[in-house]
Order: structure tokens, then C-alpha cells, then sequence
């Protein structure tokens, strides 16, 4: 079975306005004028330092994907460039102080991936006045940043709603029973749009017996959620679990089968993390949305170096944050992924490879599955 594409093939997508997440905008009539080239800050000869701040390590993409795709394209792009490279481990002090700190030391562009919207803003605000550059990646920050790239945050939402509705319905009756659901973090936006996405398609379908938006992402406060859940409304009552992502999945799999809830109740997740998708083949998970990491962070790169030599960039679509409007944005298209198409998604891109995947306990699972 293929990939079903989410809004779009797996691409780079220029979303026109009303398709892409809450907070976006654009015109139907083609493409925007570019903004006006900023002086640059660097040049390819001499080489400059650009600054990556990622948010936390709990979630696995960061460190084995993030990080190298971005640094690998950089260097690509500017061989004399130096990748300066912080992880703030969901502390939004320590990313103010790591921002200062690459501020200090010369750091002109930094691609930040925000622990705290809001909380990073006055350190953007810092970084615009001493003539730096900030490319937000993943989640849109606060503060006047030069350029976004991010999925469709809105959409990885709504299909996750939509694989949980469509589960529920193949089992009777989508209100015969309550569902739960486990948001993620209050303070990172991309949670309240995954939130809005999928609250968009259940809510009026089912009945939401308990809701939590979880701090951090914790798969620890998820685990303990949802076991308070499963109590307070019958484990055996219980229908279905919308997780945000499939570290939080993680936990809540864990408090269902220790609560006894039935096995095959649909559970959602997010990430394609090896841990989901060994999941999902075992039927202890539902789905997972599968964002091609790779070429958002390639357009990370690609926007902070333009963005320091002077090139600026030349948008279809911008997003507002609120603080500094019609923000260059590139958005890409999320992709479900399910038992049936694994084969075709994570494994074909080379996102997880078969003998990761296939492990003694699900070795049988992915040959059923035609995974090899």
C-alpha cells in the first residue's frame, strides 16, 4: 500500500492561504514578492558560524536526525562554515542563556528550535538587535525571526483524529464508550495546533472522557495521565487514546496494558519513532505521522545560510506569531503511517531500517508485514 500523503506529496510545500496551519496566511493568486535582502552577516569564502539550538533529547529525532541532517547541509552549503550546536533539555532558561551565550561568541544566525514560545521571544528580540538572524525550526517561536519551516501542524492533528475516529467506528458505535486524550505541551505551539487539528475532527464523533495537556512531553506524566484515566473511567470502558506523539504513546501503552484495557484499543502517536512503529506492527499502537525530517532540515540550512549571505528569501506563504508578521514559512507535508504501509514509508525512505526494526520480539510481525 503507498504512502497516504497528507495534504500533498512528500515535498516541499508552499501552502496556499486556508491550507496550512492555524496562524498562516497566503495568497491564492501565486507567489508573494520576496522580502527585501538583509545585509549580509557572513560570506561562503570566509565561512561563518551558524547556531542550532534544539529543544530536549527524550524525543529520539533530535540527536539522530535533526542535528546531523542540519550540520551535513550546512556544511555543504558553506564548507567553511562551523556549526555551533546546544540542546537545552526542555529547559527554557538554559536555551535564553545558550542563545547569550552564541550571541557572545559571534553566532549571527541561529536555527532555534523553541522549548518555550513564548519565554525564547525576548531572546529573539536580543538576537534582531545586535544584527543577528533567527531561522525558527519546527515549532514558530515568538520574537521577530526572519524565516520559518515546519510541517503542517494543523493536519498532522486532524489525521490523527481521523485514524483514531476511523478505528473507533470499525469497532461499532464511536460513542459506546470514552475516549481519552493526552495533548503535549502547553508551551510549545505545535501542541496546541496538533490539539486543534484533532479536537476538529472527534470532537461530536465520540465522548471525551479525560483530557491532559502533558508538560514537557513527558512520557512519564503521560503513563501516570492515562492510568488515572483508565481508573476513573472502567479500563474496560475505555475506547480509544489520542496521544500526541509516540513518546507519550509510549507511556500511555504501557499504564493500557497495566490497567488491562483491551488490547487493539486504538492509540494514536506522532514521530515515527522505531519504539511506535514496533508498535503498531504488534498492534499495541494504532498510527504514527512519519514527518520527513531530512528535508525540513534542509531548509533550515538552506534558509540560514541565505539568510546570512544577503540572499533573503522569496516565499509563497508566511505565518504570523504574533510578534512579528508575514514570517517567510516553508511547510511539508505530514504522511500517516500505519501497519500497511511501513514498508513503504519509514523503510523505503531509510528513516528506520529493517534490522532495526526487526528485533526477536517482532520479527514475526514484520515478515507478515513484508518487512525484511
Amino acid at each position: 500500500m503507498k504512502a497516504q500523503v497528507i495534504g500533498g506529496v512528500l515535498a516541499i510545500l508552499w501552502l496556499a492561504a486556508g491550507c496550512g496551519t492555524a496562524g498562516q496566511s497566503g495568497d491564492t493568486g501565486g507567489a508573494r514578492g520576496g522580502t527585501a535582502a538583509p545585509t549580509a552577516i557572513g560570506t561562503i569564502e570566509q565561512g561563518f558560524k551558524v547556531g542550532l539550538l534544539l529543544p530536549e533529547s527524550k524525543t529520539a529525532r533530535y540527536e539522530k536526525f535533526d542535528r546531523p541532517y542540519i550540520t551535513a547541509r550546512v556544511k555543504a552549503l558553506c564548507p567553511k562554515c562551523e556549526v555551533v550546536y546546544t540542546n537545552a533539555n526542555q529547559d527554557p532558561n538554559q536555551q535564553q542563556q545558550q542563545v547569550d551565550s552564541m550571541l557572545t561568541n559571534g553566532v549571527k544566525i541561529l536555527i532555534l528550535d523553541a522549548v518555550d514560545a513564548k519565554a525564547i521571544a525576548s531572546s529573539v528580540a536580543k538576537a534582531k538587535n545586535q544584527g543577528a538572524k533567527v531561522v525558527a525550526y519546527d515549532r514558530l517561536a515568538g520574537g521577530p525571526i526572519d524565516a520559518y519551516t515546519s510541517f503542517d501542524n494543523l493536519q498532522v492533528g486532524k489525521a490523527q483524529g481521523q485514524a483514531l475516529l476511523d478505528a473507533i467506528k470499525a469497532g461499532g458505535d464511536p460513542k459506546r464508550g470514552p475516549i481519552v486524550m493526552i495533548n503535549g505541551s502547553p508551551t510549545d505551539p505545535n501542541a496546541a495546533d496538533f490539539k486543534k487539528g484533532a479536537h476538529s475532527v472527534l470532537d461530536g464523533q465520540v465522548v471525551i472522557g479525560k483530557e491532559y495537556d502533558t508538560p514537557d512531553w513527558s512520557p512519564d506524566q503521560a503513563n501516570t495521565e492515562a492510568a488515572g484515566a483508565f481508573t476513573a473511567l472502567g479500563p474496560d470502558k475505555v475506547i480509544g487514546v489520542y496521544s500526541a506523539n509516540d513518546g507519550m504513546a509510549g507511556g500511555i501503552a504501557r499504564a493500557m496494558q497495566n490497567a488491562g484495557v483491551k488490547k487493539g484499543t486504538p492509540l494514536t502517536g506522532q514521530d515515527a519513532e522505531l519504539a511506535a512503529i514496533q508498535r503498531i506492527l504488534l498492534g499495541t499502537q494504532t498510527m504514527t505521522i512519519y514527518k520527513p525530517i531530512k528535508p525540513e532540515a534542509e531548509n533550515a540550512a538552506r534558509l540560514a545560510v541565505d539568510l546570512a549571505t544577503g540572499k533573503g528569501v522569496t516565499p509563497t506563504t508566511t505565518v504570523d506569531n504574533g510578534t512579528s508578521a508575514a514570517i517567510p514559512a516553508q511547510i511539508i507535508a505530514p504522511i500517516v503511517v500505519t501497519k500497511e504501509n511501513i514498508k513503504d514509508t519509514v523503510v523505503k525512505d531509510g528513516f528506520w531500517k529493517p534490522d532495526e526494526i526487526c528485533g526477536a520480539a517482532v520479527k514475526a510481525a514484520c515478515e507478515a508485514a513484508g518487512i525484511s
